[in-house]
């Protein structure tokens, strides 16, 4: 079984509307220490078996999609089964389903006996959503265009992640309808923002925003309040990931981060840690 881990985003600047209908952005992915377990095995046909209801078997999964138009580009007619261990909350902003295409992208080539190239998993990845290119690098990533043009870099991050889903799924679309993009804003170097906001949580604070965050604060007050408790909590920084719905901390303490988080669960709410300077298991 191999990971496929969630992301976090750090920043989140929607710049315009394109032609395409989607969106020009600025943001950073980090990984965090949440992930899918997936295996392959062979099989006559396509098959997906998933282990929650959130993110279904079969082929209305994204990994189907991603296998089916894999075999088709390699010209592979060998089938396989995929199976999730699904772990990162689906709908929450942490690119779950996209980090779960990207791994089997990666994998299917030599699973099938055959070699693909990076131009080759980039466009196929692309065909599958704007977030998927970023999961067949490693590492952090400053993202632009609709987040395929990606500057990979190694960033760990002296804090404790805190991630707390609140059970509220946040629809992509509905969210980047209530957004009024600002394209005057595609100097601001985010990357730097971060390497200095590392030394100086102020800098993070002052000029590190997610768009998303006024209409889904507005739409579900209860998100807002998470972010809230986060800083009241002790953390750093704290901001929500993606279209939301899961909102993250940066914690100096991590008894803080641990206490806070045994707080949420008491609440029902799903929460995650990662340590400080983690890097995934690639």
């Amino acid at each position: 079984m191999f990971p496929a881990y969630a992301k976090i985003n750090l920043g989140l600047l929607v710049l315009e509307k394109r032609l395409d209908g989607y969106h020009n952005i600025q943001t950073v992915f980090h990984r965090i220490n949440l992930f899918d377990g997936l295996s392959l095995a062979p099989s006559a046909g396509i098959a997906v078996i998933s282990s929650s209801s959130e993110a279904p078997s079969g082929e209305s999964n994204i990994c189907h999609k991603a296998a089916r138009l894999l075999g088709e580009k390699l010209h592979v007619r060998d089938g396989v089964t995929i199976t999730i261990d699904k772990k990162i909350p689906v709908g929450a902003g942490l690119g779950g389903g996209s980090s779960d295409a990207a791994a089997v992208l990666r994998r299917l080539p030599a699973f099938w006996g055959q070699s693909a190239t990076t131009a080759l998993l980039h466009e196929t990845a692309l065909e599958l959503g704007s977030d998927v290119p970023y999961f067949l690098g490693t590492g952090t990533a400053t993202a632009k265009g609709r987040g395929e043009i990606l500057d990979y870099f190694r960033l760990t991050l002296p804090f404790t992640v805190l991630l707390c889903h609140p059970n509220i799924h946040v629809a992509t679309a509905w969210a980047y309808g209530q957004i009024r993009p600002q394209p005057d804003r595609e100097h601001i170097d985010l990357k730097d923002v971060i390497v200095r906001g590392i030394e100086d949580p102020r800098v993070l604070n002052e000029q590190l925003v997610n768009d998303f965050e006024s209409p889904v604060f507005r739409a579900y007050p209860e998100i807002g309040r998470l972010k809230d408790e986060m800083y009241a909590s002790g953390a750093v920084y704290a901001a929500m990931s993606g279209s939301g719905s899961s909102v993250y901390g940066l914690f100096a303490d991590s008894i803080e981060a641990e206490k806070l988080s045994t707080l949420l669960r008491s609440r029902s709410y799903r929460t995650f840690l990662t340590p400080p300077l983690f890097l995934p298991a690639e």
